[in-house]
């Protein structure tokens, strides 16, 4: 992993929570970091093609929205798991999709605009790879709000 420089670091260290919500939030974020505009997002580009970042986006609640989502898991035999990944990260409702030491070795999130939406994805997936789906919907919800520092 690079080394970040002050602004690098203020940047991820800022921009964890509060990001403006307004026309231009690009620009007043950069104008609280003392950059320009430009320059905030030139960085913000290269922090994730370092992959010093994986994502920068805004977490929503999905269901507020009328949507689903679940947690899914597959035992895909080791010698198709390549070929299954593909097959299940080509549906635009998967959402992050992870590897696992288990019999479950492949878990994803699928996220859909409805809730009927979800029993129609694990059906395709179903059809499409021959695997069963575990689906683990959410029981409760709890909010950990969780920043990162950066290193000085």
């Amino acid at each position: 992993m690079r080394e970040l420089d002050s602004i690098d670091r203020s940047i991820v260290d800022t921009l964890q929570g509060g990001f403006p919500l307004c026309e231009r939030p690009y620009a007043v974020a950069a104008e609280r970091l003392g950059i320009g505009e430009e320059e905030l997002l030139q960085r913000l580009e290269k922090l994730l093609a370092d992959k010093v970042l994986t994502r920068f986006g805004p977490m929503v609640q999905i269901e507020r929205m009328g949507g689903a989502f679940v947690l899914a898991a597959l035992a895909v035999p080791e010698e198709r798991y390549e070929a299954v990944a593909a097959q299940v990260n080509a549906l635009p409702q998967v959402a992050h999709n992870y590897r696992r030491e288990h019999k479950l070795n492949m878990w994803f999130v699928l996220a859909t605009e409805t809730p009927a939406g979800i029993p129609d994805a694990i059906a395709q997936i179903e059809a499409a790879t021959g695997l069963k789906v575990h689906a683990f919907p959410k029981e409760r919800e709890y909010f950990v709000e969780m920043k990162l520092e950066t290193r000085r």
